[in-house]
């Protein structure tokens, strides 16, 4: 099994930025395909973005231009970096692994849902 632990969450004012981060250990075989997920108070989860091995990229269009998912593969490690944060970008930041139904086609990579979880890292931002 994979472990996920996130990093790097916080408070930050309104138009500022915030890089959260998520270490994996464990299975090599779980981390192909990784994404972000975010919780707020009422609703229901939503993705936020999601990453291939190799690089390629998707965004909720929420956040597209604003967020950008990186990784280092050597270091296991998946990155989000927020900027020009709105207060409507408070939530807890979930990482995901174990990629569940991936496909391709359209604008880049997709996945029904995950089946590995981190524990949350709360980001809230102020007005």
């Amino acid at each position: 099994q994979v472990q996920l632990v996130e990093s790097g969450g916080g408070l930050v004012q309104a138009g500022g930025s915030l890089r959260v981060s998520c270490a994996a250990s464990g299975s090599i075989f779980s981390i192909n395909t990784m994404g972000w997920y975010r919780q707020a108070p009422g609703k229901q989860r939503e993705l936020v973005a999601i990453i291939t091995f190799g690089g390629s990229t998707n965004y909720a269009d929420s956040v597209k231009g604003r967020f950008t998912i990186s990784r280092d593969n050597a270091k296991n490690t998946v990155f989000l970096q927020m900027n020009s944060l709105k207060p409507e970008d408070t939530a807890v930041y979930y990482c995901a692994a174990n990629c569940i139904d991936a496909v391709k086609v359209g604008g880049g990579p997709r996945c029904a849902d995950f089946g590995s979880w981190g524990q949350g890292t709360q980001v809230t931002v102020s007005s």
